[in-house]
C-alpha cells in the first residue's frame, strides 16, 4: 500500500509512524504535518525525528498552521512541549520539504490517480485545504483513512468532540461531506478499545533496541497523563490503531452512514452528527443533516488483542 500520511506527532502519531515503518506492506511516500498535538513546524521536525529513527526518508512538508476559522489550540499538556514525552533529543538531520502538505496531496494523486491511500492522523485542515484546491481529490485517492470523530461515546476534549475535530471542526465536516467513496473514520468508537496497561507497557520496557527503547520512553510519558487524568497505569493507542485498521480492515467491524460535523453549538462545537435511528438510510439521507452525502464506514469493534500482538511486534527491535 502507497500511502501519504498527514500528521500532528504527537506521542501517538510516531507510534504509528514507528508501526508503519514495520510493516512490509506499507509504502509511506510522502508526510505532511498538520497543527495539532503540536504547531505543524515541529510537528514536521518531530516527524523527520523519528523517520530517521527507523531509517526511511520521506519528503516530509510543513503544512497548515492553524484551523480554518478559530484560533490555533494545541495540546503539548498531553504529549510535552517538544510533543515527544520531553524525548525528542536533538534536531533531525533532514530537513521540510519545500510546499504545503495541501499541495503535495493534490499533486501527488494527480500523479497517481487511484494508486494512494491517505491517512489523516491529526486535524483535517491540511485535508480541507486540498478538496479547495482540487475538487476531484475524492476521484484520485484510492481510499482515505481518518483518526478523529465520536460518533456514539463520549469526547475526549469536551462531552462530545474528540481531539482532532475539535481542533478544526469546519476542515471535518468538509472531508466528511466531500464525496470520497471510500473513507474510514477511526475514531474514540474504535480507539478506546485499543489501551494498553501495566503489564503491556512493562514488557515492552524489558525490550531492547532503539525503537523499543523510544518507544518505552514516550508511553511512560504518555501513561503518567493517563495516570494524572484516570487513576490508572494505562494509555490508549489511538493512531496506531487507525494505522492497522488502514493495512487490515478485517480488524474492526463496521456501520456505513452519512456524516456531519456540527459546526454552531455552544457545547457540541466538534461533534459528529449522525442518525443512529432505527430507519431506513434511504430516509436519513432523503430528511436529515447527511442529505447527498456518501456514507462513511465507521469502525465500531476492533480485534484488540491481535492489534496489539502486532503493534507489541513492531515497537521490538
Amino acid at each position: 500500500m502507497r500511502i501519504i500520511l498527514d500528521t500532528d506527532p504527537g506521542v501517538d502519531d510516531a507510534l504509528a509512524i514507528m508501526y508503519l515503518a514495520a510493516q512490509e506492506d506499507a509504502e509511506i511516500i510522502a508526510v505532511g504535518s498538520v497543527h495539532g498535538n503540536v504547531p505543524a513546524p515541529l510537528g514536521a521536525l518531530n516527524a523527520l525525528r523519528v523517520f530517521e529513527l527507523v531509517g526511511l526518508n520521506p519528503p516530509v512538508t510543513v503544512g497548515a498552521a492553524r484551523p480554518l476559522a478559530q484560533p490555533l489550540q494545541t495540546a503539548e499538556f498531553v504529549h510535552g512541549e517538544d510533543g515527544l514525552g520531553g524525548h525528542a533529543g536533538p534536531a533531525p538531520a533532514g530537513t521540510p520539504a519545500p510546499g504545503s502538505a495541501a499541495e503535495q496531496i493534490v499533486r501527488l494523486a494527480r500523479a497517481h490517480p487511484g494508486e494512494l491511500t491517505l491517512l489523516a492522523l491529526g486535524p483535517l485542515t491540511n485535508v480541507a485545504l486540498a478538496v479547495l484546491l482540487e475538487p476531484e481529490l475524492p476521484q484520485l485517492l484510492r481510499s482515505v483513512v481518518v483518526m478523529g470523530g465520536a460518533v456514539t461515546v463520549p469526547g475526549n476534549i469536551t462531552p462530545y468532540a474528540d481531539a482532532n475535530f475539535y481542533h478544526d471542526p469546519e476542515a471535518a465536516d468538509l472531508v466528511l461531506g466531500a464525496g470520497f467513496p471510500d473513507l474510514t473514520l477511526v475514531g474514540l468508537d474504535a480507539t478506546e478499545q485499543a489501551r494498553v496497561g501495566t503489564e503491556w507497557l512493562t514488557a515492552l520496557a524489558r525490550a531492547e533496541g532503539p525503537r523499543a527503547n523510544f518507544a518505552s520512553k514516550l508511553l511512560d510519558h504518555y501513561g503518567q497523563f493517563y495516570s494524572a487524568m484516570f487513576g490508572e497505569h494505562s494509555c490508549t493507542l489511538h493512531d496506531p490503531l487507525a494505522a492497522a485498521i488502514m493495512l487490515d480492515q478485517k480488524l474492526a467491524g463496521y456501520r456505513e452512514m452519512p456524516l456531519g460535523v456540527e459546526l454552531t453549538g455552544t457545547h457540541t462545537r466538534g461533534q459528529v452528527v449522525s442518525d443512529l435511528r432505527l430507519i431506513s438510510s434511504d430516509a436519513y439521507i432523503a430528511t436529515n443533516a447527511g442529505a447527498g452525502r456518501v456514507p462513511v464506514k465507521v469502525a465500531e469493534t476492533v480485534d484488540v488483542p491481535t492489534f496489539l500482538d502486532q503493534m507489541f511486534k513492531a515497537l521490538q527491535g
